[in-house]
Formats: C-alpha cells, structure tokens, sequence
C-alpha cells in the first residue's frame, strides 16, 4: 500500500465515497452512535483487529455509545495516505454489523 501524501483534492474526492468522514487538523475522522456501550465496544475490538491486519492504527477512542477514530500516516510525515482510506472504508464495511450509524 503506498504511502505517499495525498494531494487535497485526492483527499476531497475519496472523502465524497466516504459519508460521515472528515479531514480534520490533518486527519481522516469519524465518530459512530450505537445503541450500547457493549455495542461500541464490540466495534472497537473489531476495528482494532482490522487495524493489526492492515499493521495500521488510529486513534481509537470509546466512549458510552460511541466511537472516534482519527488517522494519519505517521511514515509519511503525518500525511492523509490511500492507507488511512482503506482502514477508513474498511470500518464503514464493518460498522453497520455492529448497529453503528
């Protein structure tokens, strides 16, 4: 996966494929609603597990009903990379399983 910063408008048109994800002071963020706390953190161990597979990980934060992520590329100088996109899209595949919206 490469790992080159990603120009802004390379940012702004995967951010149009992803509803609920921002750019924001540098990072891809998105906060999830569940029904439960058990719920969120179900989704935290599933996106935790997803993050080891792509050796890739965020800033995970569980709250009561929710969860946070925000994510940048360190070996890029802290860069938006395709590599935060594809954890990004592959916790959009994953969060609905767990109710999050």
């Amino acid at each position: 996966m490469a790992v080159e910063p990603l120009s802004q408008k390379e940012i702004e048109d995967r951010l149009a494929e992803l509803p609920g994800w921002s750019l924001d002071a540098g990072r891809l963020t998105r906060s999830y609603r569940l029904a439960s706390h058990f719920a969120a953190t179900a989704l935290v161990i599933h996106v935790a597990q997803v993050q080891e597979e792509l050796n890739h990980h965020s800033e995970l934060t569980l709250g009561y009903h929710t969860v946070s992520l925000a994510v940048h590329t360190h070996s890029a100088g802290g860069a938006v990379t395709e590599l935060d996109f594809e954890l990004a899209r592959r916790v959009e595949d994953l969060a609905p399983g767990h109710g999050a919206n």
